[in-house]
């Protein structure tokens, strides 16, 4: 079974998403050597063998939840090794297009498409914390307590500065609530209304003078309680002032920050890190690609590409000297894991010999060396 994980996830991770691509990838001599057991000596798993592991065995309901697990614990490790002063978490939605009579597809207004709507939660790293896989027409918050709940709970005994954002969407009382009892610090884009709007009148003046090439920003905090909520709140709006437009440009943000209104500001701003994870995710590890028919096959799918793009942003983070740090995974995968290289093998050992056409030896070496430093050390 665990030759079986490691061919599912090692394969996406090199861009073979699709079961189907077993049948070149059980020949190939480094996905042989990495999988390990008999597929040394002989073959690995084939397109039939991988398809009734992922959609048989994996898909029950406690395999599913143990595969689900499976990131949180990765992640854990790393920390362990590397170390982390504060906890930064971005939750967000995204759009996995679907094709004919798939199982929970359905047609989403907001992308505009028929597909899924799965949720990703990431921390400032850049590592997936936690995934789920949705039906297409719910809302962008649907079970966010389901991907958040089980995230919280692992660091629960940290004693850290802990930090939650998110987009318009998740502007709900019940979040401000748990991330409050939680000791989250939060800091959430609030969608405008009459009141909002009334509360920054005095910074929708245009400014005197020619408009300036850089737009002109304002920021401005205030108390705010809406009718749902059981207490104030504090919202900082951003006014600003763009070259062209005749309107200011105006957004709050809900927060239990105590920071300046353009510390808030800029911290929120930082969230736009994880619609570019979810973006390397759809184009490195291809976590669109759910072609099954079943919902619950699909889910296991959407786990296994999770595993295959925190191990590959695991390389990038710890594994990749300085000089090669700002790396895309799509750069990393076509110089470093989906490479030709030359196979000579021997009776006891395997020797893969590589052009230095990608990667100069002296960084091969380099991230080699990064890389066995992660290993334990024996008792």
């Amino acid at each position: 079974m665990v030759a079986l994980l490691r061919q599912a996830v090692y394969g996406r991770l090199a861009g073979y998403e699709d079961t189907n691509d077993a049948e070149r990838l059980r020949v190939d001599p480094a996905m042989r050597c990495l999988v390990g057991g008999r597929a040394e000596n002989r073959l690995a798993a084939s397109t039939s063998e991988m398809a009734r592991f992922e959609t048989e065995l994996l898909s029950s309901k406690e395999n599913l939840k143990a595969l689900s697990g499976l990131s949180g614990c990765w992640i854990d490790q790393v920390h362990e090794e590397a170390g982390m002063g504060k906890l930064i978490l971005d939750l967000d939605s995204s759009q996995s297009p679907t094709y004919g009579n798939q199982e929970g597809s359905a047609y989403n207004g907001h992308f505009g498409c028929t597909c899924y709507h799965p949720l990703f939660c990431f921390n400032q790293f850049g590592d997936l914390e936690g995934a789920m896989l949705r039906e297409g027409n719910v809302h962008s918050a649907h079970d966010w307590r389901k991907v958040l709940e089980p995230i919280v709970a692992r660091y629960r005994h940290l004693n850290i500065k802990k930090f939650f954002r998110g987009d318009a969407a998740f502007a709900r009382p019940e979040i401000y609530e748990f991330l409050e009892d939680e000791q989250f610090l939060y800091a959430i884009r609030l969608p405008a209304n009459e009141i909002l709007r009334k509360k920054t009148v005095h910074l929708i003046t245009r400014p005197v003078g020619r408009p300036s090439k850089k737009p002109k920003v304002f920021c401005h905090s205030f108390q705010y309680q809406a009718a749902s909520w059981h207490k104030s709140r504090r919202i900082v709006a951003k006014v600003e002032w763009h070259r062209g437009e005749l309107f200011p440009r105006v957004g709050f943000i809900v927060t239990s920050l105590t920071w300046s209104p353009k510390s808030v500001v800029r911290f929120y701003n930082k969230r736009g890190t994880a619609e570019q994870w979810i973006k390397e995710g759809e184009q490195a590890i291809n976590w669109t690609k759910l072609s099954c028919h079943d919902f619950q096959d699909n889910e296991v799918r959407l786990q296994l590409f999770a595993l295959a793009y925190n191990l590959a942003n695991f390389v990038r983070r710890l594994g990749l000297p300085t000089s090669v740090k700002h790396w895309s995974l799509t750069t990393m995968r076509e110089k470093l894991v989906k490479i030709g290289a030359k196979v000579v093998e021997h009776s006891r050992y395997v020797i893969f010999q590589l052009a230095e056409v990608a990667v100069p030896r002296v960084l091969f070496e380099q991230i080699l060396r990064r890389i066995r430093r992660l290993r334990p050390v024996p008792i």
